[in-house]
């Protein structure tokens, strides 16, 4: 198939753009096969460069010859175009939509995107489960290949890690008795104490009960003889029971002795979309008072979706730091509310969860190689006009309990809000091949790492890096305790009203903090120098003084 067959309007002068707190600029706009392209010959005018890909939905309207449309994108951005010409103005409406919901993917940008920058570090060889996990591969652990051809989990990872006692065989026995063949593994390891957090999908006892000794010999196998663990459930003990009658369920204690079961309950995926679609709805109503705006916020639930999981995060947290204990962590199909719990929860315990280095290495490790469905979940966003399938913003979730919180230790993250939105833009609509697919076998079959650039190695250069990095870090080694009480809990202007709200004042005092910053470094730097220099001085003095006295 070739781009120029879905085009049936390339080019047409005269459309004006109109943007939030930016001056309407007219301009010619041109469709290619990846991107809405507007430039105005005028110089220092604003161009837009928009990917097929970000577009969410598009609203037509008619006024006598002129074609209004208005595009809303699935960053949450609302852009308004004027096209003269009626059929014009369908034509570039009708290719857009098309251009915007490709099923191949191998159609999409990221496959046509040639870097014009250096690549100085492959991002898809940066965080590999063989060099993250060296560190843990001890006495009591191992790497294991069982999943060498995604036989045995088809979301998984090639590699995992599992207890050392544990053999391949007893894996796959495990692996058929858990949902969709997630079979516990590794999530996290604590240093400080040795205890564990694990993760997996349900296990499929069914109505009648049924057990697997394999999977309780390897739950049990990270116990030592007299210690304790937690099961935590994201799921009520009603839905947990409605999943039993239909073949799932939970752990039997009488099977499991050493573990004791908790539930604490998170909304799957789509009720997460049905609430951020409300929340945006509020965000774009600039029309309404406040007494409706505040009701809209309470009515769409977000803070709530964020409570829950933060809640959920620093029960497990507690668990293993406080309590001595580890933890093992799972909901259904153990591909969301799951990922959610044992990254936010390393957020707390890990310090090196809070750089920028080590939350790209959490990201990769807990989302993108657990299997978190990123093609299903992020293939539309607040604005899709069309009935919900399997999006949901699982991994928005995420980012909004780990900014919640960097609001309440801004010092101990070494990377800053624009960090975590940036990560989100790309999550729906990037040029860089990271989020695509649904797990690794799927990236394995179009060959992503060969035929895309990695997101990670554009960050990772020093020139982009550095605009990410929070100018009052410090590094704090200790365990942080966010607090989850009502008052705590924010909502993220900085992204949800990015486009309604101007954000140059707040821009411009964040700038002045680098600036302040960035002089007081210069300032130690040169304080460094003079006394470097006086030391220098000082001990040609006492040189000099040394062959005085001498002569």
């Amino acid at each position: 198939m070739e781009f120029v067959e879905l085009i049936k309007t390339p080019k047409v002068d005269g459309v004006v753009l109109h943007y939030p707190f930016r001056a309407s600029v007219e301009g010619t706009l041109c469709l290619t096969g990846h991107h809405l392209i507007l430039s105005s010959r005028k110089t220092n005018s604003e161009e837009l460069w928009l990917l097929h890909s970000n577009i969410d939905s598009i609203e037509k309207k008619f006024v006598g010859s002129i074609g209004y449309l208005t595009i809303k994108c699935k960053d949450f951005k609302i852009i308004h175009l004027d096209i003269p010409g009626m059929e014009e103005c369908l034509n570039i409406a009708s290719s857009i939509e098309v251009l915007s919901s490709l099923e191949t993917i191998t159609l999409t940008y990221p496959f046509f995107f040639r870097p014009m920058f250096d690549v100085m570090e492959d991002g898809w060889q940066a965080f590999l489960p063989e060099n993250e996990f060296a560190r843990l591969l001890g006495e009591e652990w191992r790497l294991s290949h069982v999943n060498k051809n995604f036989d045995v989990c088809p979301s998984y990872p090639q590699t995992v890690i599992v207890p050392k006692s544990i053999d391949d065989g007893t894996l796959e026995m495990s692996a058929r008795f858990r949902h969709g063949g997630r079979f516990p593994v590794l999530s996290y390891h604590h240093s400080a104490n040795g205890m564990v957090m694990m993760r997996c999908g349900q296990p499929l006892t069914g109505p009648n009960n049924k057990r697997c000794k394999d999977d309780e010999r390897l739950v049990n196998a990270v116990l030592s003889i007299g210690k304790r663990g937690y099961i935590i459930d994201t799921r009520s003990p009603s839905v947990a029971q409605t999943a039993k009658a239909k073949g799932g369920g939970v752990e039997t204690e009488a099977h499991y002795p050493q573990w004791r079961r908790i539930h604490r309950a998170i909304e799957r995926y789509y009720v997460l979309q049905e609430s951020l679609v409300k929340l945006i709805e509020g965000c774009t109503d600039t029309g309404g008072s406040m007494d409706k705006w505040i009701s809209r916020l309470d009515s769409c639930n977000w803070l709530n979706h964020v409570k829950d999981v933060l809640t959920t995060a620093c029960l497990a947290a507690q668990c293993i730091d406080r309590e001595g204990a580890s933890v093992l962590v799972h909901g259904s199909e153990g591909i969301d509310c799951t990922l959610q719990v044992t990254s936010i929860a390393q957020i707390i315990l890990d310090p090196d969860c809070r750089t920028v280095r080590g939350f790209e290495a959490l990201v990769e490790r807990e989302w993108l190689q657990a299997g978190h469905p990123f093609a299903d979940r992020c293939s539309k966003s607040a604005f899709s006009v069309s009935k919900p399938r399997f999006e949901g913003p699982v991994f928005l979730l995420f980012l909004d309990c780990v900014w919640q919180i960097y609001q309440q230790f801004p010092c101990s993250f070494e990377f800053n809000e624009q960090f975590l939105i940036y990560l989100f833009d790309h999550s729906y609509a990037s040029q860089f091949g990271t989020f695509l697919c649904n797990n690794e076998a799927d990236r394995k079959k179009v060959k992503l790492s060969t035929k895309t650039v990695s997101l990670w190695s554009y960050i990772n250069r020093p020139e982009i890096l550095q605009t990410f990095l929070n100018p009052l870090y410090e590094k704090n080694t200790s365990v942080i305790w966010p607090s989850v009480a009502p008052q705590s809990l924010l909502l993220w202007s900085g992204l949800y009203l990015k486009h309604m709200v101007n954000q140059s004042a707040y821009n411009q005092a964040w700038n002045e903090i680098v600036r302040i910053k960035q002089r007081d470094s210069d300032l130690q730097l040169r304080a460094v120098r003079l006394r470097k220099q006086l030391m220098e001085l000082q001990k040609e003095a006492v040189q000099k003084n040394l062959i005085v006295d001498d002569e």
